[in-house]
């Protein structure tokens, strides 16, 4: 079936080790399914820097910069601050950033945690940036956080907290991405259920988070998310493309235009 807008995979890390071989290959797999964009999110400065330069070779890759939850550094904070300042007119978003209870534990850690994240929220308001929130067993502290900062478009990626959290997000007028796992996830099958087409989104989260827990995970596969969506939904595949896409152009208009 084809998706004539095209589809946009609004989380992806394509500067991880498991696509440096065969780059060329998933992408050029990526565009025969249908995809016209990928936001390639960075978990650390270096990262941020590579995802540039990919984005000056593959027209499909738009770059985004943020540092990862778990690096609890508050001058790498500062430097990514710093990136986003510099590079702001060239990126889509600023991501990954967010909360990670899962890995961090204490509640200094946490914290620091909070404070690295206020940081990017600033600067993605100051810049007039979208954030890319990653929120691992802490989606309602994310959202609530969120919201006392006075942050306006957000995406939630790959959201594992409950429905009645995500609604919280959805008040806020915040998005969310499904990413292939949606496939074998009772719980992401039922935000699916939940939360309105119009503030869905579609996501890799590449090259995890896929349909087969055992194989690397591709942008390609959102087709997947978009087929099975739509299943759930009741509707068309060709409905839940077209809204899908409107919604990634509505929260990432700069990366989007033309």
């Amino acid at each position: 079936m084809e998706h004539g807008l095209g589809l946009v995979d609004v989380h992806a890390h394509l500067a991880d080790e498991a696509f440096e071989r065969d780059l060329d290959a998933v992408l050029r797999r990526a565009e025969q399914a249908g995809v016209r964009a990928v936001l390639a999110v960075s978990e650390t400065l270096e990262e941020a820097r590579e995802i540039l330069e990919l984005a000056e070779r593959y027209p499909i890759i738009k770059p985004c910069a943020g540092l990862y939850p778990t690096y609890l550094d508050p001058k790498a904070a500062e430097e990514m601050v710093a990136f986003l300042r510099e590079h702001a007119d060239r990126l889509a978003a600023v991501g990954e950033v967010g909360l990670d209870y899962w890995a961090v534990k204490t509640l200094e850690d946490r914290e620091l945690q909070r404070r690295t994240l206020s940081l990017q929220v600033e600067a993605a308001k100051e810049l007039d940036l979208t954030l890319n929130v990653h929120s691992r067993s802490a989606g309602r502290h994310a959202i609530t956080l969120l919201r006392s900062l006075g942050a306006r478009r957000v995406l939630l990626h790959a959201f594992d907290g409950k429905a009645s959290a995500a609604e919280e997000g959805i008040e806020a007028g915040y998005y969310f991405s499904i990413p292939p796992s949606v496939l074998r996830s009772p719980q992401k099958q039922k935000l699916v259920r939940r939360i309105p087409l119009e503030r869905l989104l579609l996501e890799s989260d590449a090259p995890v988070l896929g349909p087969d827990p055992r194989r690397r995970n591709e942008p390609a596969n959102i087709r997947l998310v978009c087929d099975y969506i739509a299943q759930i939904k009741g509707i068309p595949p060709e409905e839940v493309a077209r809204i899908t896409t409107e919604n990634a152009h509505i929260l990432f208009p700069k990366a989007l235009e033309a």
